[in-house]
């Protein structure tokens, strides 16, 4: 039988010694709002409860005495059942863990930040062939707030997070984005759009936005354009740097407008809900290089028309197809030079600049 509390124990181990090593790749208030989210999740609070700042204080003290016992700390193998597994051997572990209904997740996040997490699993199904896990309660977890991720050509719904990071995306969305937030909760059928209302009806939004992560997952494992090797090899050279930002962001909308990914899918379903929702939670990079769909958007609401947004999500693509190209290009002339810095110089330059011009 398995001590699945002794194992949650050991991964914690690690995520510690990663939040402690890493904690200083956040801003100020990045770092605070993912203590936020953690110091909810380990007293069992939904993601709108608050304390007394107080208290959320002492702890942040607490843990970042913690943090400084294990600064330089290296992970720990993980025993189970008598035997050692090293701490990213996900297959290893996981194939011990999910006869008894558990998932084991470790990787390399932004900024390569490695990253953990253990938790209850609720289904394992198949999506277009790739098979995909959701799960539900988190024994262990880091820093790391994040709905989705991909591993080992799986994907992995972690529900647990993505209500802390839906709502964040919820209450703290930008002004010039409410139109569409507005527009997604009444295509819910939610009428009131208080706080103190929605915080009801999460599990509802969240119901609705499960496909948009898991779908982005698959068109991420499914992009051909921007290749995955290179795309690793890319990050790994310019970490926690705008390369590293604008390659994630490229990525990302590739794997969104493909054949395979999420708006596609939206756009199969004719499922407002979830496109209104895209549109309200794009900002960033990702909106840069993606500026015609809210215009789109907004063509839609008056029209009702999905030829509007299917051609958006082409344009989209091609852009994203584009940017990626551009980057890998220059990466490989940089590298053949010797002379990445000169390659970052010249990515930043030419995408960047690209995009600065038309403001």
């Amino acid at each position: 039988m398995l001590d699945i509390n002794d194992i949650a124990r050991q991964v914690l181990q690690n995520c510690t010694i990663s939040d402690a090593n890493n904690a200083g790749m956040y801003s100020i208030c990045g770092l605070a709002l993912r203590l936020r989210d953690l110091y909810k999740w380990e007293h069992g609070l939904p993601p709108w409860e608050e304390r007394d700042s107080t208290e959320v204080l002492e702890w942040i003290e607490s843990k970042e005495n913690q943090w400084e016992k294990c600064i330089d700390g290296e992970f720990a193998n993980i025993a189970i059942n008598g035997k050692s597994y090293d701490p990213f051997d996900t297959a290893g572990i996981n194939a011990v863990l999910e006869p008894q209904n558990f998932f084991y997740g470790a990787g390399y996040g932004r900024s390569l930040k490695p990253t953990f997490f253990l938790a209850a699993v609720k289904e394992k199904s198949k999506i277009n062939g790739t098979t995909v896990y959701r799960l539900s309660r988190e024994l262990a977890r880091d820093l790391l707030t994040i709905p989705a991720l991909s591993q080992e050509d799986q994907v992995i719904l972690r529900q647990d997070s993505a209500k802390f990071y839906l709502w964040d995306n919820i209450f703290y969305i930008k002004k010039s984005s409410r139109p569409a937030l507005s527009f997604a909760l009444q295509s819910c059928g939610i009428k009131d759009h208080q706080p103190r209302a929605l915080r009801h009806r999460l599990a509802d939004i969240l119901a609705a936005q499960q496909e948009t992560y898991i779908y982005h997952e698959i068109g991420e494992l499914r992009d051909t354009v921007f290749n995955r090797e290179l795309w690793r090899e890319i990050i790994a050279a310019f970490p926690f740097s705008p390369v590293e930002f604008l390659a994630r962001a490229v990525k990302d909308l590739l794997a969104d407008t493909n054949e395979h990914g999420t708006l596609q899918q939206i756009v199969r379903q004719r499922n407002t809900a979830a496109l209104a929702f895209y549109v309200a939670f794009l900002d960033g990079l990702p909106k840069e290089f993606f500026p015609h769909l809210p215009a789109s958007f907004q063509q839609f609401v008056r029209k009702q028309d999905w030829r509007i947004i299917e051609q958006a999500v082409s344009d989209g693509f091609r852009t994203a197809a584009q940017n990626a190209a551009l980057i890998m290009d220059i990466y490989q002339d940089g590298f053949e030079k010797k002379d990445l810095k000169w390659a970052a110089e010249q990515i930043q330059k030419r995408l960047l600049g690209k995009y600065m011009k038309k403001k």
